[in-house]
């Protein structure tokens, strides 16, 4: 029952999650709509994209006690310790994506300012860093959890990051124009592009 009802949280906790990240990449759009309080709300719903982030993680963790019967095995067969490199070669550009697309986009990373320029750093190179890095941590925390079951759950939020960013998109053109439409044409959204 408690594998159950786990998975119901993972799942909609991956939901709202992306809902409302969706929300909170769209300052732009709801400005239009309720002034400029729109970036104050943006960031509030990051804060609580933010908590459903970190339930999903919770339930990754709650998933490792209680699994599913499922027919998939509940460990890979193989030593957790071949799992654990494989998480460490995931996760180490990951993190170093994540967390360097964090610095340079700064406060923006976390609450939305009307105020804000478009970006430097390693967003000269790729446009979602943060994003790039981060979807591959789910398939570091499912091999760390050493579960067949959670690294192929991981895959779901391959599309979900793609959503968020397209819609991060959309709003970044409301809000810097034409400059930003060529920087995407000028910048690979997760790959530098080849010149």
């Amino acid at each position: 029952m408690i594998a159950w009802i786990n998975l119901a949280v993972l799942v909609f906790a991956s939901l709202f999650f992306l809902y409302f990240y969706v929300l909170s990449v769209s300052p732009a759009a709801f400005e239009k709509v309720i002034g400029p309080n729109a970036y104050r709300r943006c960031g509030h719903f990051r804060v609580v994209a933010i908590l459903f982030e970190a339930l999903t993680v919770i339930s990754y963790v709650i998933y490792y006690f209680y699994p599913l019967p499922a027919p998939l095995p509940q460990t890979f067969p193989w030593s957790w310790w071949l799992s654990g490199l494989v998480a460490i070669m995931i996760g180490v550009p990951a993190i170093y994506l994540m967390v360097v697309g964090m610095r340079d986009a700064g406060e923006e990373a976390i609450r939305p300012k009307a105020e804000h320029t478009m970006y430097a750093g390693i967003y000269e190179k790729i446009r979602h860093p943060q994003s790039a890095g981060e979807v591959f941590l789910w398939l570091v925390l499912g091999f760390l959890l050493n579960s067949p079951f959670l690294v192929l759950f991981s895959f779901i939020y391959f599309p979900i990051f793609l959503v968020m960013c397209l819609a991060e998109e959309q709003d970044l053109i409301l809000r810097f124009g034409d400059p930003y439409v060529q920087y995407m044409r000028t910048t690979g959204a997760f790959l530098p592009k080849r010149t």
